[in-house]
């Protein structure tokens, strides 16, 4: 599959989705979980949605209701997206989000590409 079609299919899905578990979903397990990520297959068939979830959020409990709430969720996005196949949804907690490590790991990178006579003027 095309790289270009499964990065537009994945945004696609990050923005309906966060919208639905954000807006649409009363279930009060959930919380204030947000949709960090989602990972297409190649084939199109499953995708791995990564959540932040809040600070006072039970992951185990956030999870086991978005688990419950998959059926709803891939009818809305077969209404709301024109996809030839709207793949399975899993879903994880995204650990890094979590752990705060994630912002520290792209800013070393950052400071990995820059060239040392640019960052040492810049700091």
């Amino acid at each position: 599959m095309d790289n270009h079609r499964a990065e537009r299919v994945s945004e696609a899905l990050r923005e309906e989705l966060g919208e639905m578990i954000a807006y649409e979903l009363s279930d009060p397990r959930i919380g204030d979980a947000t949709v960090t990520e989602v990972l297409v297959s190649p084939d199109m068939r499953h995708a791995q949605v990564r959540l932040h979830l809040g600070n006072n959020a039970n992951e185990q409990e956030t999870i086991r209701a978005l688990e419950g709430a998959r059926h709803f969720l891939r009818r809305q996005l077969a209404e709301r997206l024109n996809l030839f196949r709207v793949p399975e949804l899993h879903f994880e907690a995204d650990v890094a989000v979590n752990g705060g490590g994630r912002m520290e790991s792209l800013l070393k990178r950052i400071r990995r590409g820059r060239p040392r006579g640019e960052q040492a003027q810049q700091t």
